[in-house]
């Protein structure tokens, strides 16, 4: 069995940090969304991964190397534009070849893995299998109906009017049965191959699709909210440990990660958080939830429920929270100023100011 992970993508939810990052890279608790998609597959026995590139192939391909880090042989495919799943799976066809696959969106994030799902397919093995979950709202997603029985009857993606609260989770198993279907679709009204259309022609065309409605946390981390939540969802499953130094005068309440070379002097963590290496935290309050990055300094600042990216400082600013901040930024206060008010004014005005 094989697996197809998809990297491509333009991330415009996640802009502007999507201008110059892969929006599979972002990090949560300093590791890549997509790390923890490849160690899921890896945990799962699959050893043989294609993943579908686009414009960040060149970063995606650095990160990831050769796939021996996460006991993976990895193969990159390019696709010339993300023209939706379903077309990543038509430019995957000679990699794939007659495998069954676990095709996993790079940027989704699901707790527990996908060991079970695997091994349950591998043993009935139907034509395709999806995850569902419950969502509150629907239309942002593929949906699925079933009827009821639980078989899955209809699927369709990002409708007005859904006809289920359950969607579609980012990893879908499927048989050589799925390459017929995607030869046959056409483009939908948001000009893509919607994968939800290929499973919804197997259905018609008589194969089996089973469904599993799962429980457990996921989500796709497409935006700056859902990025924050899977962050404070994985710092929450850390176990503190201080590999860097912590001066006398600084306090560590709870779960930290203090990673080896950070350095915290005069400040107060509250856990459960992380500072990364060589990272320096200087007179400073770092709340919950909050992933310092690499070579990081956080300098007479408060930040809490965040996540800042490697290479940035933050210096003399009083409060920041619920923030996602870049590489190599530079956040500082606003120059002081007089206060004035400055006015043009037509013949016979009348204003009235509160000062």
């Amino acid at each position: 069995m094989k697996a197809l992970v998809l990297a491509g993508g333009s991330g415009t939810r996640l802009r502007p940090i999507t201008h110059t990052s892969a929006k599979q890279l972002v990090p949560v608790a300093n590791k890549p969304v997509l790390f923890y998609g490849l160690e899921a597959i890896a945990a799962a026995g699959i050893r043989e991964i294609g993943i579908v590139v686009g414009d960040t192939q060149a970063e995606i391909e650095a990160a990831v190397g050769d796939g021996s880090a996460f006991g993976l042989e990895v193969t990159y495919i390019r696709q010339q534009a993300p023209l939706g799943l379903a077309h990543a799976v038509l430019t995957a066809r000679d990699y794939l070849g007659d495998d069954d696959f676990v095709m996993y969106l790079g940027d989704n994030f699901i707790v527990g893995g996908i060991s079970g799902i695997v091994e349950r397919f591998a043993h009935d093995r139907p034509s395709a299998q999806i995850m569902l979950t419950q969502v509150g709202d629907p239309r942002q997603f593929g949906v699925a109906e079933l009827d009821a029985g639980g078989r899955v009857i209809g699927l369709e993606e990002k409708p007005d009017e859904p006809k289920s609260d359950l969607a579609l989770v980012g990893v879908y198993l499927f048989t050589p049965a799925i390459h017929e279907a995607v030869t046959e679709l056409k483009p939908s009204w948001r000009g893509e191959l919607e994968i939800t259309d290929a499973i919804q022609w197997l259905i018609e065309t008589g194969h089996q699709v089973e469904s599993t409605v799962i429980s457990g946390y996921w989500k796709d981390t497409g935006n700056v909210t859902d990025m924050l939540e899977v962050n404070r969802l994985v710092l929450e499953s850390l176990d503190g440990r201080v590999d860097g130094r912590v001066d006398g005068a600084s306090e560590l309440i709870g779960r930290v990660v203090v990673e080896p070379g950070a350095v915290v002097e005069r400040s107060r963590i509250v856990g459960p958080a992380i500072v990364g290496a060589g990272a320096r935290i200087l007179d400073s309050y770092v709340g919950p939830f909050t992933s310092i990055a690499a070579d990081c300094v956080i300098n007479g600042s408060e930040i809490e429920y965040s996540i800042v990216l490697p290479r940035s400082s933050i210096s003399g600013v009083s409060r920041i929270e619920s923030s996602l901040i870049g590489h190599d930024v530079e956040v500082t206060p606003a120059p002081k100023t007089p206060r004035a008010h400055r006015l043009v004014l037509g013949d016979h005005s009348k204003v009235q100011i509160s000062s």
